[in-house]
């Protein structure tokens, strides 16, 4: 039987959370003592506290509950693990989800950790060139590496999502170190994205001048810059919401709270909505949720899916929203939003927007106030598009599409 001892690591203390356990392919976990005794609610719908042994039966969801799942990345850093497990002469058919777990061990998003972590978990230190990792993220893409570098599985093997990217430490004069783990002084978390064939060579300024529409339409977005080489590739950062100071928060998706697949269209706002409100138990919370979602809407969002919200957890329980993440021009899924909202995913519009206000307990009066801020800011993206160096080209491109919104 393989076991892992799960903790809560808040930067200053660690917490012993529980175990667990995988026998003859199935996954189990159960509460420490000690933590039932001083319980904190890391997954409440899924994996209340209370005594007992939980078996992981929604195998169809992950290969682990939820709560775990949200410390594995997708298919980007699961391409640089598998690749690390290749180049330790492993079969990919023999890695179990814990031998995954243990390979994140410490530095994983969120502050779950697993251990013992595997001896593959342990970094490199010094200074990164985010130009040579950009390089060589492309040539794993394109399959042409047949060795990653060891930076660049350090940076980029605990990020989720499917595009590139990197966690870093960056310091005011510009340089930069692997980020998975405790920064010294003078050093800011963030997480870097690189681009990809599909994405274009400038999705970097787009995502940027999204930051600043989302931010101006009164959504709360984490501090973001774009970060330059000097043969003019640009790269969206964010600043970690995880991670303030040496500290770290426990973080948990829409997905994983309800074992939902990110990967079909599992749940709906009005679900984003009753979710936010039930774990946060504050009404204001679920209205930066239908903020959340009219941005999506106007703003032509579509990639909407229950891995793009979170929600962070602190030492003292208590749950919030974490702040807004991949916002970008999308046309989804069959050019539909991933969410529908009030049952309408392909052409959403105020009427179904006020429908989920109605049906949540959002005042309308708010409501439509909400929906009218964001179409203010949305009817900015040319500025926001200037300042960010979106070329002209894209930018009318994209006002175009937006122009042909619902209202």
């Amino acid at each position: 039987m393989q076991t892992l001892e799960v903790r809560l690591d808040w930067g200053d203390q660690q917490t012993v959370v529980g175990s667990l356990a995988m026998r003859s392919g199935r996954v189990y976990f159960e509460y420490a003592d000690a933590f039932r005794a001083a319980p904190l609610p890391i997954s409440p719908f899924k994996l209340p506290v209370r005594p007992g042994v939980f078996e992981h039966t929604d195998r169809e969801f992950a290969p682990v509950f939820g709560a775990f799942d949200d410390s594995l990345p997708d298919s980007w850093g699961l391409l640089l693990m598998d690749r690390e497990f290749k180049r330790q002469g492993r079969s990919l058919a023999t890695v179990s989800p814990l031998d995954r777990l243990a390979y994140i061990g410490t530095r994983g998003m969120g502050a779950l950790t697993y251990h013992p972590s595997s001896a593959e978990a342990e970094g490199v230190g010094g200074d990164l060139d985010l130009a040579v990792l950009a390089r060589e993220a492309e040539r794993v893409l394109e399959g042409d590496a047949a060795d990653v570098l060891p930076a660049l599985s350090l940076a980029g093997g605990s990020p989720g999502g499917a595009r590139p990217k990197v966690l870093v430490g960056v310091r005011d004069d510009g340089r930069m170190m692997a980020g998975t783990s405790e920064l010294p002084p003078g050093y800011t978390h963030y997480l870097v994205k690189f681009g990809s064939r599909q994405d274009g060579p400038h999705a970097g300024s787009v995502e940027a001048a999204y930051a600043m529409m989302a931010a101006a339409a009164g959504l709360e977005v984490p501090r973001t810059r774009l970060f330059e080489s000097a043969e003019g590739d640009r790269w969206f950062g964010a600043e970690r919401f995880d991670r303030s100071g040496g500290s770290r928060l426990h973080m948990h998706s829409l997905g994983g709270l309800w074992h939902a697949s990110h990967r079909v269209s599992s749940m709906d706002y009005e679900g984003l909505l009753r979710t936010t409100l039930a774990l946060t138990s504050d009404q204001r919370q679920m209205e930066e949720a239908f903020r959340r979602m009219a941005f999506n809407v106007v703003a032509h969002n579509r990639d909407d899916h229950v891995k793009n919200f979170s929600f962070l957890m602190g030492p003292d329980g208590t749950w919030r929203l974490a702040p807004a993440y991949d916002l970008v021009f999308s046309e989804g899924p069959g050019r539909q939003h991933t969410m529908d909202v009030a049952g309408e995913a392909e052409r959403p519009g105020d009427r179904h927007m006020l429908r989920v206000a109605e049906t949540c307990g959002v005042d309308l009066r708010h409501a439509r106030e909400v929906i009218g801020e964001v179409r203010e800011s949305v009817d900015r993206w040319p500025q926001f598009a200037r300042e960010a160096g979106v070329p002209q080209s894209s930018a009318r491109q994209i006002r175009e599409l937006l122009g042909r919104r619902v209202g």
